[in-house]
């Protein structure tokens, strides 16, 4: 018998939602069929043949030339990004419920958007939504939690915010480090692999996709201030005109195995975007985590979690003196690997695949069948 797909639909935004979604599909059965929305087809990793992707229009670039009186339209509280009059949103969403009424999904995995939560529940489709750190206890995030049948939260337990409701987490199933590259490269073999002097003192400082970069000013101080060390900056870094380039400060842009350059670290500075945090945690080392700028201070948060788990030192913004990076470059070296690589296990995938095919068994199971089991169980 043909199993019933899966459904997700993956925010373009950054390439975390696509590497975790990337890992999870392809952990799945091979007779489950999978088809995947997305905006942009270049940030996934290599899929499995049998999952299908489509292309929809973006829903949070206008398309139209200009903005209209339907641009101040309130927005109801439950919604958050729900603009009038853009043609690509209802030709995203028609496409999305079209393949709906025909596939008859078993399930439709939202990374993430509470909107198309709503949807899916209203459109008679069970949901599962990925979880995010954040401040998201304001009406749109609770109605589209409270309408799903399980959440995924893409980090372990340990660093769950402790204010969240109890209905929330016992729908909630965590799967630290999913899509993250965890395959620990240890600093002698990651510094013969990328060409490294293995004497040398690296600091290497990562900036996601999901943002403008890592600001240029900081890093010039802090390579001025430990002239010793070679500070490699990977990803986008943000130019300032009062920024001077030292010698020991190398722009690589961005690079092909970032898990390579973590290993080879002495101390690696990154923001807490999901990916990076958790190829951090599994290596193993000296964490600054700055967090940047996202909607529901979502980076804010997960730093938090971090610091308060014992496997970051946390720095609102930038360090602005030579000083200041001293502090914080000493702080983040007292940190425990053991505590770090806790937080990210392997086999994350494998897990949230399982779980996902029994929480599809179980939602779609007779109903006679849930009401006897228990019976059977106990007997």
């Amino acid at each position: 018998m043909t199993k019933r797909p899966f459904g997700f639909f993956v925010h373009h935004q950054g390439r975390g939602h696509a590497e975790r979604v990337g890992a999870w599909v392809a952990a799945l059965p091979i007779d489950r069929p999978v088809t995947i929305f997305c905006a942009r087809g270049d940030i996934f990793p290599v899929l499995p043949a049998r999952v299908e992707l489509r292309l929809i229009p973006s829903l949070f670039e206008c398309a139209e030339s200009g903005p209209t009186p339907l641009a101040n339209a309130p927005t109801p509280d439950t919604l958050h990004c729900a603009p009038l009059g853009w043609p690509q949103i209802t030709t995203a969403m028609a496409t999305m419920l079209g393949w709906m009424a025909e596939a008859r999904p078993a399930l439709f995995v939202v990374d993430v958007s509470a909107e198309l939560a709503q949807l899916c529940r209203i459109a008679s489709v069970p949901c599962v939504h990925v979880l995010q750190h954040g401040d998201r206890d304001d009406a749109g995030h609770i109605a589209a939690y409270q309408g799903c049948m399980g959440l995924l939260a893409p980090y372990a337990e340990a660093l769950e915010q402790p204010e969240r409701p109890g209905w929330l987490r016992a729908k909630t199933f965590h799967a630290p480090a999913i899509g993250a590259p965890v395959a620990v490269v240890g600093r002698e073999e990651a510094r013969q692999r990328l060409g490294l002097n293995a004497a040398d003192e690296i600091i290497r400082i990562l900036a996601g996709a999901g943002g403008g970069g890592a600001p240029m000013a900081p890093l010039c101080l802090g390579a001025r201030a430990f002239p010793g060390a070679r500070w490699i900056a990977i990803g986008p870094v943000a130019p300032e005109w009062h920024a001077t380039q030292p010698g020991n400060l190398e722009l690589l842009g961005w690079t092909a195995s970032p898990e390579l350059w973590i290993g080879a670290a002495d101390i690696v500075i990154a923001g807490a975007g999901n990916t990076a945090v958790h190829a951090i945690l599994a290596v193993g080392r000296p964490f600054l985590v700055i967090p940047e700028w996202r909607y529901y201070d979502e980076q804010g948060r997960k730093a938090e979690a971090l610091a308060r788990a014992g496997a970051a030192t946390m720095r609102q913004t930038w360090p602005g003196s030579p000083a200041a990076w001293a502090a914080a470059l000493a702080q983040a070296r007292a940190l425990s690997p053991e505590v770090q690589q806790a937080l990210a296990p392997p086999g994350a995938a494998v897990l949230a695949a399982a779980w996902l095919e029994d929480l599809a068994e179980t939602l779609w199971r007779p109903a006679a069948a849930r009401i006897l089991q228990p019976e059977r169980i106990t007997t």
